[in-house]
């Protein structure tokens, strides 16, 4: 959901200004772009002391709006490093993961291993400034049914009744609230020096640990099939404690209401409703 004041294709068009001023006010030395970013613009670049590190220009929209103040509260632990932020949070200065390959490049077992391992480290106590899970839920629960009409229903209407009837249940009768990366697919996970795995880009919300593995479940990065997309489910939820039926119903919602548009994404859900 972006901001009404200033399109992608508007804030594309300032990212040269944007990266320069950041150049100048940090006293960096630009190197090369990262590719794949579809609502921000991140670069390498060295300190003035030679410390490599990122520089990441995010389009101001509502999922990315307190990414560095998630960062901020991680303080590198299981996340990677906030060296330096502006004011908006709209431009991050980012320790630089090296050799910076996908957790996505491990087999399906060690990559679960590695979630099983950083994923609590990540569900710190905190407030404001952040969105809430119930709250985020209670759009998605506004939009979906609206958005799927103007895509001219290119799917089952029972996969976003299954979504509406999770976010009923779930969204008011949570667990304790911690902070969550509502992103942390098997891409926003890299190999570093520092630590061996590190998140990035966190899209932050408040809400129950439950929602956590929903990305993680329906990526498509660790295998794309009935028995895998269980499998992740299952081995997630015995190993970090969590309720197993909650987190599928998690795992509906989210994947509906990002799942417009996405047929590998639909077929998830199609699974996860078959499995009860």
């Amino acid at each position: 959901m972006a901001d009404a004041s200033l399109t992608l294709d508007d804030w594309r068009q300032q990212v040269p200004d944007l990266l320069a001023r950041c150049v100048d006010e940090w006293g960096l030395q630009v190197g090369e772009p990262y590719t794949g970013g579809m609502v921000g613009h991140s670069v390498r670049t060295q300190l003035p002391d030679g410390t490599p590190a990122v520089l990441k220009l995010v389009w101001p929209h509502h999922e990315s709006r307190y990414e560095a103040d998630a960062l901020e509260l991680w303080n590198g632990e299981g996340a990677v490093k906030l060296l330096g932020r502006n004011a908006e949070g709209t431009a991050l200065l980012l320790e630089r993961c090296e050799p910076g390959a996908f957790l996505s490049t491990l087999g399906l077992e060690a990559a679960l291993d590695v979630y099983v391992g950083f994923l609590p480290r990540l569900w710190k106590s905190a407030g404001a400034p952040f969105h809430t899970l119930e709250k985020e839920a209670g759009l998605w629960a506004q939009s979906l049914p609206r958005e799927w009409e103007q895509a001219g229903r290119p799917f089952e209407r029972e996969l976003v009744d299954a979504a509406l009837e999770a976010i009923r249940e779930l969204a008011a009768t949570q667990g304790e609230q911690v902070l969550l990366h509502q992103d942390v697919h098997a891409l926003n996970v890299l190999s570093a020096e520092r630590e061996p795995w590190l998140a990035i880009d966190p899209k932050p919300l408040l809400g129950e640990r439950e929602f956590t593995v929903a990305p993680i479940v329906r990526g498509t990065e660790l295998g794309h099939g009935q028995g895998e997309v269980l499998h992740r489910l299952d081995r997630l939820t015995s190993e970090l404690g969590l309720d197993r039926e909650r987190a599928r119903g998690w795992c509906i919602a989210q994947t509906v209401a990002w799942g417009v548009g996405v047929p590998e994404h639909l077929e998830v859900v199609r699974w996860l409703m078959e499995a009860r």
